[in-house]
């Protein structure tokens, strides 16, 4: 087999893999998105009957080759929190905080709207967090190759300490992912992340963790 024919086979294979995981993301979100409706439903009654304002949180994000979208998560915090207090950023004891945010953050149910965003086709079950176009500025040429697959609902970084990791440490581990990426890892990141849930570890970035502007 020629050269050329070895790419357009290696090239058919990536493509035939890449619409299996988009397959498999679908059926999984669509069933995910079922089970948990009445969830989803009481909690945005809650959240409506806490504080005033959308029970849905809406931020732009970058997605997969830098392409933006509107993510959603159930809001957490007080409406405009974003504009008040430390911004973006959010630690251990916020104020911004709701009660019912707080519990809901606690078990990560906030992200149950991200499963729309993964029905829409902007994100995956598993990959990169979606980042914001502040952060994907300071990105280096090896830091934006996370781009280069769908940002996901839970990822390696997510199960290796999340939010609590530094910056530059949690960007390495994604683009790990992105090179080493099998189904088999998938499914171990699916496991983790449901031991993840339990623990809570991991939830705030703390001194050290998370993205500063200016820290690259």
């Amino acid at each position: 087999m020629g050269l050329d024919s070895q790419r357009h086979t290696r090239g058919l294979g990536e493509a035939g893999g890449h619409a299996l995981r988009r397959a498999a993301d679908i059926v999984l979100a669509a069933v995910a998105l079922a089970l948990t409706s009445p969830l989803l439903l009481a909690a945005m009654v809650a959240i409506r009957l806490e504080s005033p304002g959308s029970a849905l949180f809406r931020q732009r994000r970058v997605g997969r080759d830098g392409e933006p979208f509107e993510l959603l998560k159930l809001r957490t915090m007080v409406s405009g929190a974003e504009r008040i207090g430390a911004g973006i950023a959010v630690d251990a004891g916020d104020a911004r905080i709701t009660r019912v945010g707080a519990l809901l953050r606690r078990v990560s149910l906030d992200e149950l709207p991200n499963l729309v965003n993964v029905l829409r086709g902007e994100m995956a079950i598993v990959g990169p967090r979606p980042t914001i176009q502040a952060q994907v500025d300071q990105y280096t040429e090896r830091q934006r190759r996370r781009l280069e697959v769908r940002p996901g609902i839970t990822g390696w970084a997510q199960v290796n300490g999340r939010a609590s990791l530094p910056w530059p440490e949690r960007i390495e581990l994604d683009v790990w992912y992105v090179d080493h990426r099998t189904w088999r890892l998938d499914v171990a990141i699916l496991v983790r992340t449901a031991q993840l849930l339990v623990s809570g570890r991991g939830l705030y970035r703390g001194k050290e963790g998370g993205w500063r502007p200016g820290t690259g």
